[in-house]
């Protein structure tokens, strides 16, 4: 049974690049505190299932409805700010961006430590 996931930005790493080389070219930026990110909002359950897409993978993500203590429901960037200081606005899609993590994930050799680190987090309390 899928209950509602959690919310989080995701940003591709050369956006995040260009946004630090904006900030330290911006004369205005100097002292200021920036916010990047996409601006949108996504569940960990639909990235799950639009990387097994792309990976051409019949998996669907296992939601144990358990979190960690302490962790935020929803977390997503307000970049405002990042827009109108720096001119910065995301030029990677997300949909392309998954598609190169596919495309390097073909190369790689998967480990599977999701139960070690379950039991790791549980044995120390730090699930709920």
């Amino acid at each position: 049974m899928r209950t509602a996931s959690k919310k989080r930005d995701f940003i591709h790493v050369k956006d995040v690049a260009r946004a630090c080389r904006l900030a330290m070219e911006t004369p205005e930026a100097a002292g200021e505190v920036f916010n990047v990110g996409s601006g949108n909002q996504y569940t960990i359950t639909h990235i799950a299932d639009k990387l097994a897409g792309v990976m051409k993978k019949n998996i669907a993500p296992e939601v144990t409805g358990k979190y960690r203590v302490g962790d935020i429901r929803h977390c997503f960037a307000d970049t405002s700010k990042t827009k109108e200081l720096l001119g910065f606005e995301p030029e990677v899609k997300f949909e392309d961006g998954l598609l190169e993590l596919a495309e390097w994930l073909k190369d790689q050799i998967a480990t599977d430590n999701v139960n070690k680190a379950s039991t790791e987090l549980s044995s120390r309390g730090l699930t709920v």
